[in-house]
């Protein structure tokens, strides 16, 4: 048998030989969503005969564009509503049952795909003898609208059908994996963004147990995007604007997919994602890790220094703003926390864009890392933290180190050009990319991110907070900025 022709329990497939890695793209982990299957949990795929060819990745789910996605590299332009399908890189099909990682993709639930060049599985499986997957799962409107309260059994959970496709893979990864030189006992998860959240969600979800043994959480921890009274209230707003009987839900079902896609404009941007139903996500997943589901999984959890400066860099109503205007901004974005929030900004003279920088980031990445990693060592979970300091020297360096700026410093993909215009030319990245790519390597190998290139890195707990600091010299420091944390856990509480 070839290095590239594997069979797997719905039938064999065949992929390419790229130098000393065989890749395998587009295999369908699941029945296409399509028809009678849209807005419901994913099916499995029905078996075929012969081989099927496995050479070209298969579709990203439907998504409309983001600027900030298309600046990542992760806007793609096959799209399809069938898009359940995954890819693998391996050094080989051989009976060496090497550790696996499977990569979830971010991009708020709204965009990407497990396709971008920043994913490219080469260097894990030429360096770290790591069988890589990447897998595409339903998104926005298609993944997450929420028909549990409306519909009958069938649409149970609907709301995190990109969720149950995640599941499905992981299943599939499982059963299969052992085919293309994998072990099936010794799988890592990880995403960023949407995909740590997703990550997150994951480690919370006890149809998930068993599924994986580690997890790596890259800029985003559990959490439900949407609430359940919320995603009733949209969902009734988005049969409305289709004019589509609620009583009556097979009528979605034909629905031509694009005019399904252009009625969710009436709802905001990155509007919807994971809602907590009771039924597949906890309506607080958050607090099911901190209580301790996941206690028995090894975690490696980190954030970027400047998260929230690759959004407002891209959303132009900034270059429109004095500071009247730049409060109301604040108070829309807070809402009811605003007046806790307020006071950390009481000794500032005005508030600023880098103010609104420095709170979005540490309310939506640094402080939710800070909690999860909290709850897991007072379990006695191995967490490993870490904070990607490194600032980008593209754009003239007004990103600094952004959200997703890791990404190809984790996978080392540098050497794709497209990288450049993320992370600038400094030749001093290559190096910092290698000691990210062997802490995650190593990680998945032993559950445990220390080798010898690296300073060493304690576990975290709440009496030292050690957190490894990647830049351009790499250190562990105790409870980095550790008065912000301390208010941002007083803004919390």
């Amino acid at each position: 048998m070839s290095t590239t022709l594997v069979k797997t329990r719905f039938g064999m497939v065949e992929g390419r030989r790229e130098g000393r890695v065989s890749i395998w793209r587009g295999i369908p982990y699941a029945a296409p969503p399509l028809n009678s299957r849209r807005f419901r949990p994913p099916q499995e795929p029905e078996s075929w005969a012969g081989v099927r060819e496995a050479k070209e990745f298969g579709p990203a789910s439907l998504q409309g564009e983001s600027p900030s996605m298309i600046f990542l590299s992760d806007s793609p332009v096959h799209k399809n509503e069938d898009c359940l399908y995954l890819n693998i890189w391996s050094p080989g099909a051989d009976d060496k049952r090497r550790p696996v990682m499977v990569w979830i993709h971010g991009g708020s639930f709204m965009y990407g795909s497990g396709s971008s060049h920043l994913y490219d599985g080469k260097s894990f499986a030429e360096q770290g003898d790591v069988v890589i997957v990447t897998l595409n799962y339903r998104l926005g409107v298609f993944g997450f609208l929420h028909l549990s309260d409306i519909g009958d059994e069938e649409y149970r959970g609907s709301g995190n059908c990109g969720l149950l496709d995640q599941v499905a893979a992981l299943k599939w990864v499982k059963e299969n994996i052992e085919g293309f030189g994998g072990d099936p006992n010794n799988i890592t998860i990880f995403g960023e963004s949407a995909g740590a959240v997703s990550v997150g969600n994951l480690l919370s979800m006890p149809m998930a147990k068993g599924l994986f043994q580690k997890a790596i959480l890259q800029s985003g921890t559990a959490r439900c995007k949407v609430a359940l009274a919320t995603a009733t209230k949209m969902t009734e707003q988005l049969l409305s604007e289709l004019q589509a009987d609620k009583q009556n839900l097979t009528a979605l079902q034909t629905i031509p997919a694009e005019k399904i896609l252009k009625a969710i404009e009436i709802f905001p941007r990155r509007a919807l994602g994971p809602v907590g139903d009771g039924i597949i996500i906890s309506e607080q997943p958050e607090k099911v890790l901190y209580e301790g589901f996941a206690k028995d999984i090894p975690v490696l959890v980190g954030t970027n220094a400047d998260e929230n400066a690759l959004f407002s860099y891209f959303d132009p109503a900034w270059k429109q703003m004095d500071e009247h205007k730049i409060k109301l901004f604040f108070e829309q974005t807070f809402g009811s926390s605003w007046t806790n929030i307020s006071q950390y900004f009481a000794q500032e003279e005005a508030l600023t864009k880098a103010s609104y920088e420095d709170a979005m980031t540490h309310y939506v990445f640094t402080y939710p890392a800070i909690y999860f990693s909290e709850g897991q060592a007072r379990h006695g979970a191995p967490v490993w933290m870490y904070r990607f300091d490194y600032g980008s020297r593209a754009l003239g360096g007004e990103l600094k180190a952004f959200h997703g700026l890791e990404i190809p410093f984790v996978w080392n993909t540098l050497l794709n050009p497209a990288t450049e215009k993320i992370t600038g030319k400094d030749a001093d990245r290559y190096r910092l990319a290698e000691l990210m790519h062997r802490a995650w390597i190593a990680f998945a190998h032993q559950g445990d991110p220390n080798n010898t290139t690296l300073p060493n890195w304690p576990l975290y707990d709440e009496e030292n907070r050690a957190t490894m600091l990647f830049n351009t010299n790499n250190e562990v420091i105790n409870d980095p900025n550790g008065q912000k944390r301390l208010s941002w856990k007083e803004i919390f509480a």
